[in-house]
């Protein structure tokens, strides 16, 4: 009998982590054990009971992945459980929109990284023995904001920069120990992501600084990184615009920034 395939995903409560558990469920049925991980344990158990329906196994274990030791707890809760981890998602984190000449207190900028850069990597230095030992895959989920610095998003693309060289280098150190580093580039995807993110005063925006139309479905999204995973292949760029402005970045980066700027709402933009 093959071995129960222990898939941990971090940001599962809602968005792209959500529907990520939901799809590989419904695909693998009882021949995957998922491990959710996020703060809304309420919203974590109805992602569960979904994933169950379809007989997947599920572990439920309520993380703030900007706490160190809850980071370690997970991996160690998925391994006791499962007794090994084959893949580790990396999809927990928090916008952020402010143009920097409005933050007067950069507390929240620190608070930003501790979610997206060291959460992932706190999840990663923990699972890292389970991965080589199952010769299985990371996937980081970070933005086209860290490929392109995006203006009003100052916060965000540090720490979305921050993350694509990490894993970058780490990709290339693990390759000898046969484990994959799957980094995805999502653009603008229909989630409240920016609707929960920080506004300049560090609150809850309440509002997207970006325009959301045409926003790519969630489950679209979910579909791609799913894809590059199960290939291992080292990116997944996810919009035709994300490929074009990574390339004429190096040839025009002029028309990158004014691009980007074209994909601020009206109201967010610098004057």
């Amino acid at each position: 009998m093959p071995a129960l395939r222990v898939v941990v995903i971090t940001g599962a409560s809602d968005g792209i982590g959500a529907e990520m558990a939901r799809q590989l469920a419904a695909r693998e049925g009882a021949g995957i054990a998922l491990v959710l991980a996020a703060r809304n344990v309420a919203q974590l158990d109805l992602v569960a009971a979904e994933c169950a329906a379809h007989q997947a196994q599920v572990l439920v274990v309520p993380t703030d992945v900007s706490v160190r030791i809850q980071c370690r707890r997970l991996a160690i809760m998925a391994a006791e459980r499962f007794g090994r981890i084959d893949v580790l998602v990396n999809n927990a984190g928090r916008s952020a929109h402010a143009l920097f000449e409005e933050v007067e207190d950069l507390d929240w900028y620190e608070e930003l990284m501790r979610v997206n850069l060291w959460g992932a990597i706190w999840c990663t230095q923990a699972a890292l023995p389970h991965l080589k030992a199952s010769r299985g895959s990371i996937v980081a989920v970070s933005s086209l904001a860290g490929l392109v610095g995006v203006p009003g998003r100052t916060a965000y693309s540090a720490t979305k920069f921050a993350m694509t060289g990490f894993f970058e280098a780490l990709r290339a150190e693990l390759k000898g120990a046969g484990v994959s580093v799957t980094t995805a580039y999502p653009g603008v995807v229909a989630t409240r992501i920016r609707y929960r993110g920080f506004n300049a005063q560090g609150e809850e925006a309440g509002a997207s600084g970006l325009k959301e139309e045409g926003a790519m479905s969630v489950e679209e999204c979910a579909r791609l990184i799913i894809a590059g995973m199960d290939a291992r292949t080292r990116e997944v760029v996810m919009t035709a615009k994300g490929k074009l402005g990574r390339f004429l970045k190096l040839l025009a980066p002029g028309l990158v920034e004014k691009m980007a700027l074209a994909a601020l709402a009206d109201e967010h933009r610098p004057r």
